[in-house]
């Protein structure tokens, strides 16, 4: 997911100065912002390596404007920043948060005539994206993916991990040899599906048997928390087995053959991250555009490349897994869809606060 920022070395792809509707045709049409919206001036806050090396530039030139690009490493640190006061006419959070800012009033409707390359999304990732944003009206997918296992095929059985699922992470054959994402909202996500249950549940009993489970793990699998470390980690083959987003998955299967990718069969988290504009946004016009131009074909063609996250232009990740492209027989790049024991995460500051506490717990040795 977006905040999981990692570092690798990506032969980016040259690109001619790009369109807002993905035609190349149109490359050295300029359009002047200022002339256009009354502004040549947008704030856009991202995760950081989450954007292809010539985007920015690109729009800039194509609009005769100013990106001033602005990093975070998660939602929340997003989210803080909005509420202190700061101005921002892109956000890129993820569907939970956008629920958040949607029900709190701090995002404004997107122009839809502006929108014209949504015609080029995914129809499976807009059912996704309808959990939160049920009519479409604030958001639009930037990447999306799953959850999931990397392990390395060398010291883990195929058979043992797809009949374990997430419970792998509890085999004290692998003790000391797995890496556990230091989040209460993915470790909790792999302990209730373990268990059977909804990622969202709020059922108080269910929610004490997944902090019981998380616990032993912690006590007896001597696991690594980490965060961005988990890519070279496991591109390096340093541990056996570690809880991983697709797109940082997609990367480390790129670099390291003996790596292998599964969603398991109890079900995982299926997540959005997308593009909104602030309600106190100052250039909404061209944020709208810069949104529409980030959902372009040659656009979608940089990033997902550049980064390994899915695109959500169904052209270009049919193009990036086909043969000959970056991602031919990567496991993790494409996301599983239809399955009814995955799911998207919702906003519930309840269910968040109770589970920041017991995670915090969960780590006590």
């Amino acid at each position: 997911m977006w905040w999981k920022k990692f570092s690798k070395v990506v032969l980016a792809i040259g690109l001619l100065l790009l369109s807002a509707c993905g035609n190349s045709s149109q490359a050295e049409k300029v359009l002047d912002a200022q002339e256009k919206f009354g502004c040549n001036v947008i704030n856009v806050y991202n995760a950081g390596e989450y954007i292809g090396e010539n985007v920015v530039s690109d729009f800039e030139k194509m609009y005769n404007a100013k990106i001033n690009y602005d990093t975070f490493d998660s939602n929340e640190m997003m989210y803080t920043k909005l509420l202190g006061g700061s101005s921002y006419d892109v956000l890129v959070p993820s569907d939970y948060m956008i629920e958040q800012l949607m029900q709190e009033n701090l995002l404004q409707k997107l122009n839809q005539e502006q929108l014209t390359n949504l015609k080029y999304l995914n129809p499976d990732m807009v059912s996704m994206q309808e959990v939160f944003d049920p009519n479409k009206e604030y958001s639009v997918p930037y990447f999306w993916g799953t959850v999931g296992i990397v392990y390395n095929k060398e010291n883990v059985d195929e058979a043992t991990i797809k009949k374990e699922g997430w419970n792998i992470f509890k085999n004290t054959d692998y003790k000391g040899r797995i890496y556990f994402y230091d989040s209460q909202r993915d470790g909790f996500m792999v302990a209730f599906k373990a268990l059977g249950y909804s990622m969202n549940t709020n059922n108080p009993d269910e929610i004490n048997k997944a902090y019981e489970w998380l616990r032993e793990m912690n006590d007896t699998m001597e696991p690594a928390y980490v965060t961005d470390e988990v890519i070279d980690g496991m591109a390096t083959s340093t541990k056996d087995i570690a809880l991983m987003y697709s797109g940082d998955a997609a990367y480390v299967l790129s670099e390291n053959e003996e790596m292998g990718w599964y969603e398991p069969d109890q079900g995982t988290n299926l997540w959005i991250d997308a593009m909104v504009i602030p309600s106190n946004a100052s250039c909404a016009g061209l944020a709208n555009e810069f949104i529409n131009f980030i959902i372009s074909e040659d656009v979608q063609r940089e990033n997902s490349s550049y980064i390994g996250y899915t695109s959500v232009d169904t052209s270009i990740m049919e193009e990036l897994s086909s043969e000959g492209g970056d991602y031919f027989e990567n496991d993790a790049y494409l996301p599983r869809t239809g399955y009814n024991k995955d799911e998207v995460f919702h906003y519930d500051p309840e269910l968040k606060k109770q589970l920041s506490e017991l995670w915090n717990k969960v780590k006590i040795n």
